[in-house]
């Protein structure tokens, strides 16, 4: 069974706290091969898994021959279900097919919404410009009522008999409009709430300002040792210049982590250079760079203090923190509240980094975040360094160059 998940000659007898975070999950894995059930009950099993953990539990997936429920937003495991539900505030759909099927389904959705979108706008404005109609009209014929009765050639009985039906009518046709209007603006609300639901976040990126020829990025021959003297990383080479795209790969104990950490100077190379003379900014798996026990608005202030209060609003609300939420405490956070927050400190500031080091941005991320942080990284202008094994991710930010990384040793 050991065998079977990719952990070949593994010891049973080694203690499970040794292992890495990758190799918990395969023998998590093992072990329900050996209890071999009729169901089995992934939740999100390939967060934190290298390409090669990824594969091993696609390939258990595609050689089981009972049912699974799978917890997942990696694009490629779904891509290998036969049936999708997605469950949200609205409850749950449920959509046949794989993830390629049901993001095209999702697409058809969104179209279909905005065109209601439009259609409902349409009539609401064309019912609004006839209500103006009907008032302007009955103004002129208010008008040609008084100037009628100031001649005084009816009698009074007959004037007053034609003021109240004129009024009667013109009651009706105010409460005809009314509903109408009324009904119109309940259909456009409907139609922006649907527009609103398959929505994806927006997140506009201002520019860097980084120039193409500008160096980003410079490391020679740079290594770092542990404080036991052991050699976790190097030496390595690389060099950055303008808008480049680089994600670095390797499985799980390569150093990834590890490397990103030397490029944003939180680490110090034990020996070679590492140069970076343009602003940057880590997003780290860990979202450290907010405090547990501050709020969302505080946390935000803090890393942006040229911010605004409501350009912090504003901010934290393109990552969905509207309102009340944008008070709430980090540590009340759930591990994607917390990212989609670090992302909204980090990427809509006054002055964004021109250099944006990334430690597995799309972990804890549902799939309508995932493609919302995709979009923003396209449109963002600066060089962009990923830790990252999602393809899916790789491939739609424009990564132009991989280096990949091999255990020390």
């Amino acid at each position: 069974a050991l065998a079977d998940v990719g952990l070949p000659g593994l010891d049973p007898d080694r203690a499970a706290a040794t292992l890495s975070g990758g190799e918990q999950t395969r023998a998590r894995l093992a072990a329900l091969l050996l209890e071999a059930p009729d169901l089995l009950v992934l939740d999100e099993p390939t967060n934190h898994l290298d390409a090669g953990g990824r594969a091993a539990i696609a390939d258990l997936l595609a050689r089981w021959k009972g049912g699974a429920v799978v917890v997942s937003h990696d694009r490629a495991l779904l891509r290998r279900m036969d049936r999708i539900v997605e469950l949200s505030g609205l409850g749950a759909a449920v959509y046949g097919g794989n993830y390629d099927l049901y993001a095209e389904r999702k697409a058809a959705e969104r179209a279909a919404a905005e065109r209601d979108l439009e259609v409902a706008e349409r009539s609401a404005s064309q019912i609004a410009r006839e209500s103006q109609k009907a008032v302007e009209k009955k103004a002129r014929r208010d008008k040609a009522g008084r100037a009628f009765a100031a001649r005084k050639s009816e009698p009074k009985i007959l004037l007053g008999a034609m003021a109240e039906r004129a009024e009667n009518s013109g009651a009706r046709e105010n409460l005809l409009a009314r509903r109408r209007a009324e009904a119109a603006e309940a259909e456009l609300n409907e139609a922006r709430e649907r527009v609103e639901r398959v929505r994806g976040m927006a997140i506009p990126m201002p520019s860097s300002g980084l120039a193409a020829g500008k160096t980003v990025l410079a490391l020679e021959d740079a290594a770092w040792d542990a404080p036991d003297g052991r050699r976790i990383l190097g030496p390595i080479s690389l060099r950055l210049t303008g808008p480049e795209r680089v994600a670095i790969t390797g499985p799980n104990g390569a150093g990834k982590t590890t490397l990103l950490r030397l490029i944003s100077g939180e680490l110090a190379p034990a020996m070679g250079r590492v140069d970076r003379p343009v602003t940057a900014a880590l997003l780290d798996q860990e979202t450290a760079l907010l405090r547990p026990d501050e709020t969302l608005i505080e946390a935000y202030r803090r890393l942006n203090p040229e911010a605004t209060p409501n350009e912090t609003h504003a901010a934290l609300a393109r990552f969905l923190f509207r309102n009340t939420a944008a008070q709430r405490i980090v540590a009340t956070l759930s591990g994607g509240e917390r990212l989609r927050a670090a992302l909204a400190c980090v990427m809509t500031g006054a002055r964004p980094p021109q250099l944006l080091i990334l430690d597995e941005p799309t972990n804890h991320l549902d799939l309508d975040a995932i493609a919302a942080v995709e979009a923003a990284l396209i449109g963002y202008d600066g060089a962009v360094i990923v830790v990252s094994h999602d393809p899916d991710f790789l491939n739609a930010i424009g990564v132009e160059r991989t280096l990949a990384l091999r255990p020390s040793g």
